[in-house]
């Protein structure tokens, strides 16, 4: 059982044109897998809409995988971050064979604070204890998305993007956020996106996934996928049709 795939999304596969070759890793989310690992899942209203349903995440196979994954990480997580090391190692091979830039994104569909995430790390007969995987890879860089605006005291090689949520119940999160100057995406219904949300620039977040290049003082604009194209829980921001005239 693999913990990252590489080149299975159309998204990150775009990241080869930039020069970036990106390890993305799918969990099952929120309580899918028994335990909660999207914590502002519910308040966020996403979990109707998680992109756990896009793509090749609409076959069986594909989300037995996932959840198969996130049972190893409830059940053993020394045995999972030492697996993701071998794993992140490997993909850094490769990158360098390629002439490519190698790049981590840990929460394809999940929310995890791995910053806080300490394992005990074995390699070649060596050990080092209490370790996060941040600190073993310190030179590559890792990114993701978060609905926490509350996880400041990151590793220098961990990039985050806001995700916002349209839901009324989440606009303290977002206003968080905002007063941060964090980057935020921000899910629209269709391809109608506007040039401009929140009184920031709208940057095309569809473009790669490559979002740590993006400056931090503006938005990425997504629009919805899979399930999230059917959204009612307010999560989705509804974009008026652009009519010809």
């Amino acid at each position: 059982m693999k913990l990252l795939s590489i080149n299975h999304d159309t998204k990150t596969i775009k990241g080869l044109e930039k020069g970036y070759l990106t390890g993305i890793m799918y969990l099952a989310p929120y309580t899918l897998g028994g335990k909660n690992i999207c914590p502002f899942a519910k308040a966020a209203g996403c979990i109707d809409a998680c992109l756990y349903t896009a793509g090749r995440g609409i076959f069986n196979n594909v989300q037995n995988a996932r959840l198969n994954r996130t049972k190893l990480y409830h059940r053993d997580i020394n045995a999972f971050m030492n697996q993701l090391a071998i794993e992140i190692t490997a993909i850094e091979k490769t990158a360098i064979k390629k002439g490519l830039i190698p790049v981590i994104r840990l929460n394809g569909t999940s929310d995890i604070e791995w910053e806080n995430i300490r394992f005990n790390y074995e390699f070649m007969g060596k050990q080092l204890n209490n370790v996060t995987i941040f600190e073993i890879f310190s030179d590559l860089q890792f990114y993701d998305y978060t609905k926490s605006p509350y996880r400041d005291s990151l590793p220098k090689n961990y990039d985050l993007t806001f995700s916002y949520s349209n839901k009324p119940e989440f606009k303290k999160f977002n206003d968080i956020a905002i007063k941060k100057g964090l980057r935020i995406a921000a899910v629209f219904s269709d391809q109608n996106i506007p040039a401009y949300f929140l009184n920031r620039q709208v940057l095309n977040g569809d473009e790669s996934d490559l979002t740590f290049l993006a400056p931090k003082n503006t938005i990425l604009g997504l629009y919805a996928k899979g399930k999230a194209k059917k959204d009612v829980s307010g999560f989705i921001i509804k974009t008026i049709p652009i009519l010809a005239i």
